[in-house]
């Protein structure tokens, strides 16, 4: 089996006596896009910060290619990083810039040259060379940097929210390219973002970070449709929870609430009968209906509004719990005040750990 590129190993750290780092564990396979995603104040930054050698761990061992690289300089470890402010040097050209790792390398001038013209081709600036940092856009100065990051060839690339100072738009565009960049070249990927989107789209692998510890590892559909915790359900897309009674126990296990039975798929042991669960169920998954004979939890439309593209439906439950539903378009029969019926598919819902209720 190959040796993974990366390897964290129960990394801590503190500043000023706080806990940043909670005893961290994460292994990189070559050619993965990981992307460590998370609330400002999570400790993802910290975490690229020792990978990259700018910070040391209080305890713990960094590992790269399989070496201890814990206590090594940042220029010894063969990682590079991608900063949001792009730090380009504003006095050299573009082609300058990207040559300029190479150039402390020592490089023969001729292969830095047609190094430089290769890289400008990949990510799509051939012929900006003799450009000024001051003529680009916000998009073409970070995709100089990448290439500057990707001149000295890395084992392992680090991007600190690279994409954070653009806009919409390009933000969308340069995600794409991005992840062409990646799978083009089979690089190894570590990125960081508080950005689910951005995860979602890009990523072979998500951590989600709260707190100074990985709250769940996994690729975007388990992170997405199989959330662990409650956190990671509402932190990653828009999900409901819904509290209760363990009324009957199994492989779908259903609940017993204020408004009345839901069910949920259990993920590994099932809860015991008579327990307190919770579980998470999409606000794109849940459906209701105006038939009051209707199988389904009792509950009331309480308001809509239409946002990107999709109808966004607050439903009140009885007992006063309120959830999310999601739509298409911007008609919906149904208007506020209309008692309606609520249900959605059991194995689109799943148990999660929940903090809050003790669960």
């Amino acid at each position: 089996m190959d040796q993974p590129v990366l390897q964290l190993q129960n990394i801590t750290k503190q500043f000023d006596g706080t806990p940043v780092l909670r005893g961290i564990d994460l292994c990189v396979n070559a050619g993965e896009f990981i992307t460590l995603l998370g609330a400002s104040g999570c400790g993802k930054t910290t975490t690229l910060r020792i990978i990259a050698g700018l910070e040391t761990p209080d305890t713990g061992k960094v590992l790269l290619g399989g070496e201890d690289v814990t206590s090594l300089a940042p220029n010894r470890r063969g990682v590079n990083t991608v900063f949001q402010n792009y730090a380009l040097f504003p006095h050299m050209t573009v082609a300058a810039n990207v040559g300029y790792g190479l150039r402390l390398q020592k490089k023969d001038k001729a292969d830095i040259r047609t190094r430089v013209e290769k890289l400008l081709e990949l990510v799509q600036l051939e012929g900006y060379g003799k450009r000024m940092p001051a003529e680009l856009s916000g998009g073409q100065k970070q995709r100089v940097a990448i290439a500057r990051a990707l001149a000295v060839q890395p084992k392992v690339l680090l991007l600190d929210e690279p994409l954070g100072a653009l806009d919409l738009q390009l933000r969308r565009q340069m995600q794409f390219e991005l992840k062409r960049l990646q799978q083009q070249l089979g690089l190894t990927f570590i990125y960081i973002t508080h950005d689910q989107e951005e995860a979602l789209n890009m990523s072979s692998r998500i951590a989600v970070m709260r707190d100074g510890r990985f709250e769940q590892i996994g690729t975007p559909a388990e992170v997405y449709d199989h959330p662990r915790t409650a956190y990671v359900a509402r932190f990653v897309g828009t999900a409901n929870i819904l509290r209760g009674t363990v009324k009957r126990s199994g492989p779908v296990t259903c609940i017993e609430t204020p408004a009345g039975c839901a069910c949920a798929a259990a993920q590994g042991t099932p809860p015991a009968a008579g327990s307190t669960a919770s579980l998470a169920v999409r606000s794109e998954q849940v459906q209701f209906s105006t038939d009051l004979s209707a199988d389904g939890m009792d509950g009331v439309i309480r308001e809509k509004n239409f946002a990107g593209g999709m109808l966004r439906i607050v439903l009140e439950l009885a007992g006063g719990q309120q959830l999310v539903a999601s739509r298409h378009g911007i008609d919906l029969p149904a208007q506020p005040g209309q008692q309606v019926k609520i249900t959605w598919q059991p194995d689109h819902a799943v148990l999660v750990q929940d903090e809050e209720a003790g669960a």
